[in-house]
């Protein structure tokens, strides 16, 4: 029998392992939230919520999430669509790659697996775009195999309370130590709730988190050293549109190249050059991504300013592959 690992502080016996998961369950069953992928253990249901909640907002992902389902409701259907259609209905979530790898594995499943999801930790991380936590958090929950999961909830929630900052390796075996064996997906998904709505990042809830009295930092550990700093960018698009100014038919826009870095393929608006203020923007809008802060200012034009674009009919726009800056500016422009 496998003895247990002495983590530090809170975690240093048995008997407190077993109090940290009846405290967390218990918590867990009465206050976890009602989110549209918990309704149901079906696999592909599971898969699709954990890819699209990777680096997204959970508020951002329930839409994106009843959508996807809506256009494709079987692993089938996903795997025989076009990737156009595919990325149209992932647009606005970004890291498009997420949606690609998506689509791939789909492809995979039905073809090498008869459109069954593999069962195992191992069979699940031979699927394009499905890491270790991902395939962990699909066994545990769609399968019921005792398999942690280290996502960034959990890593903050086991640091805290033991007290330390853990290195990769340490942060596995400590969430494979502690996981309740008889519900893992559970533990998992209680795991991550902790971490997502009481041990936030800033000014954690520690009156209300059931495994206060097991904490040994009861509040934020030091801070890291500071990452790069933010960095700024002006950048500028053309708005170009026919019918009636206030309710326009068609919008122009161009396409990324397939080889692009980053949302290949997608389509956009034109970007131009800046006017040294020489006239106004029609808006400007306000837009992140990684490390850079984008300035963003848009330009109504009557002309396309290039030649290599393509009008689109405005109500065929929501299924259209957009960048999600594309869809941000069609938005404010009450286009989309």
């Amino acid at each position: 029998m496998k003895k247990p690992r002495r983590i530090s502080g809170s975690f240093s016996n048995p008997q407190q392992q077993r109090q940290f998961r009846k405290s967390l369950l218990a918590w867990y069953d009465q206050h976890r939230r009602d989110l549209p992928w918990r309704s149901s253990r079906d696999p592909y249901r599971v898969w699709l919520s954990e890819i699209m909640l990777q680096q997204t907002r959970v508020a951002a992902v329930i839409e994106h999430y009843q959508e996807f389902l809506r256009r494709f409701p079987t692993m089938q259907k996903l795997a025989s669509a076009r990737e156009s259609s595919v990325l149209a209905a992932w647009s606005g979530l970004g890291y498009y790659r997420r949606a690609r790898m998506l689509h791939a594995a789909a492809k995979v499943i039905v073809r090498e697996h008869g459109g069954m999801f593999p069962g195992t930790e191992d069979g699940l991380r031979a699927l394009p775009g499905i890491g270790r936590y991902t395939a962990a958090a699909i066994a545990s929950i769609a399968f019921g195999r005792p398999v942690a999961v280290v996502d960034g909830n959990v890593e903050r929630v086991l640091q805290r309370v033991s007290g330390t900052r853990l290195g990769e390796t340490d942060l596995w075996e400590a969430a494979g130590d502690v996981l309740d064996a008889r519900r893992p997906g559970d533990f998992n998904q209680a795991m991550m709730e902790l971490g997502a709505v009481v041990c936030t990042p800033r000014a954690p809830g520690c009156l209300t988190c059931p495994v206060v009295e097991l904490c040994n930092t009861r509040g934020e550990l030091p801070p890291r050293d500071k990452g790069p700093p933010q960095k700024k960018r002006e950048i500028h698009y053309a708005l170009t549109c026919r019918g009636d100014s206030r309710s326009p038919a068609e919008v122009f826009l161009v396409r990324r190249p397939r080889n692009a870095s980053l949302m290949a393929s997608m389509w956009e608006l034109p970007d131009i050059a800046g006017t040294n203020g020489a006239a106004k923007a029609a808006f400007t809008l306000r837009h992140s991504i990684t490390v850079t802060d984008f300035a963003v200012r848009v330009w109504r034009c009557s002309e396309p300013v290039h030649a290599d674009g393509k009008w689109f009919p405005k109500e065929k726009l929501a299924r259209v592959a957009l960048t999600g800056l594309a869809r941000k500016i069609l938005r404010m422009a009450a286009i989309l």
